[in-house]
């Protein structure tokens, strides 16, 4: 087979059409620039700019909650206009924010910037999904699981390559990686310009293939999340699920110093095994999600993998170095699994749960659950850390309960619009989550 046949053959594997495509090469140079800063950043702050590690933590801190406002945003501006359109405006707001931070060593300025490159960024990842669901439709599970390999994989490669700066060690070593990201985001904005803009939920429901979301009544009022009690609490437990990301990122390396004989080394070779996992195993694992019921069905089996890594951490504890490794191994081989998992379950509901007519704000809410655990989980992590090597076990036992009333409030909500009630709760019965905004 020629390598114009075999090009034409990969591309018909991939929803979305040129537009996907293209799409997916806008994930990659995104995810290489911010793999290039993300494990600098730190270091940048205190080593360049001058800033103490009390502030350093303060900075990251409170850029991460102003964050959290990025994806509602997002996904209400979303609903009203182009999506490609506010997409660019927030690429273009993260390279700008990113290029000031040259410019200063002020601690209030550089929270000021990185504030504004946080917001951005939570409401990019929101707008990147909505898009992607809305150009792949049916095959939007297969897409987002394309795209998230696509990511891991930019973010493997950029990683790399910071790591060959950082050995170099120098300011302009420091500044070149910050410039690098820049100009990610602003090839990655040039690209998204050339995208044609979907069709918007007012118009076209994007649905899989058994979804039964509702279309709004002709002249009613848009659905709003913030009244919708079911996916309100969808959105709590999404938050606790989504730790796994804290556990492997922040929970393995700290208990492998504090708490384990393991080499040091070892934190790094197991975030690289993770990278591998989902590449490798992300798309191939996501035809089990491509429907509601069978996105919720994936919900034991994530619950599984999340407590068999928490026994794997809680037995890395019990001596030697060789036991130590290969527990924390299988702990994080596990913890794998349940992202991936978690990865496909959440993108199928957090969508079929929504309603066409306000997919976008929907969308939006769902991405506090993300942002939510990145300001919080590193906390709760740490605090398992200190309680000491029994309160893993503790920890799985929260992700049980948990997943039992996302399955029960999923089950509940699908029944309901088979029956076709509406995505949303009634007026009368959500008008005591909040009032409604103007």
């Amino acid at each position: 087979m020629s390598l114009t046949r075999k090009r034409s053959v990969l591309y018909a594997r991939i929803p979305g059409g040129a537009d996907g495509r293209r799409m997916l090469w806008i994930a990659l140079i995104n995810k290489m620039g911010t793999g290039l800063w993300m494990g600098a950043a730190a270091l940048y702050f205190t080593l360049i700019t001058g800033l103490s590690v009390a502030e350093v933590g303060v900075l990251l801190g409170v850029s991460g909650a102003v964050g959290i406002a990025g994806a509602p945003l997002a996904g209400h501006l979303a609903d009203r206009f182009p999506v490609t359109r506010i997409l660019i405006g927030a690429q273009l707001q993260q390279a700008v924010a990113l290029l000031a931070l040259l410019t200063t060593d002020d601690f209030a300025l550089l929270l000021l910037y990185s504030a504004v490159n946080s917001l951005a960024d939570r409401g990019a990842n929101v707008l990147t999904k909505l898009y992607a669901a809305r150009i792949a439709g049916p095959d939007r599970t297969r897409y987002q699981a394309v795209q998230r390999t696509v990511s891991n994989a930019g973010w493997a490669i950029g990683g790399l390559a910071g790591a060959l700066a950082l050995a170099v060690g120098t300011t302009h070593a420091y500044q070149a990686l910050l410039l690098g990201n820049v100009v990610s985001f602003l090839a990655a904005a040039a690209l998204t310009l050339r995208c044609a803009e979907p069709p918007s939920p007012s118009r076209v429901v994007t649905a899989s293939t058994t979804a039964r979301g509702p279309r709004a009544a002709p002249g009613a009022p848009p659905s709003n999340p913030w009244r919708d009690r079911s996916y309100l609490l969808f959105t709590v437990t999404e938050a606790a699920l989504f730790l796994d990301d804290a556990v492997l990122q922040v929970g393995i390396p700290l208990w492998i110093v504090h708490a384990t004989d393991a080499p040091h080394g070892l934190a790094p070779l197991l975030m690289v095994l993770n990278c591998v996992l989902v590449v490798c195993c992300q798309v191939p694992l996501s035809r089990f999600g491509s429907t509601p019921e069978r996105a919720r069905a994936l919900l034991v089996p994530l619950a599984a993998c999340f407590v068999v890594g928490c026994a794997a951490l809680t037995v890395s504890t019990l001596g030697g170095t060789g036991l130590a490794v290969g527990a924390l191994t299988v702990a994080a081989i596990a913890l794998t699994f349940a992202e991936i998992l978690h990865a496909v379950a959440s993108w199928e509901l957090s969508i079929a749960l929504a309603p066409g007519d306000a997919q976008g704000a929907y969308l939006g809410v769902h991405g506090l659950s993300s942002s939510a655990q990145r300001s919080g989980g590193p906390l709760l992590v740490t605090a398992v850390i200190a309680a000491g090597p029994l309160a893993w076990p503790v920890l799985g036992a929260g992700v049980i309960v948990t997943v039992a009333a996302q399955s029960r409030l999923v089950r509940r909500r699908l029944d309901r619009q088979g029956d076709g009630g509406g995505a949303g709760e009634s007026v009368a019965e959500n008008a005591v989550v909040a009032p409604r905004t103007t």
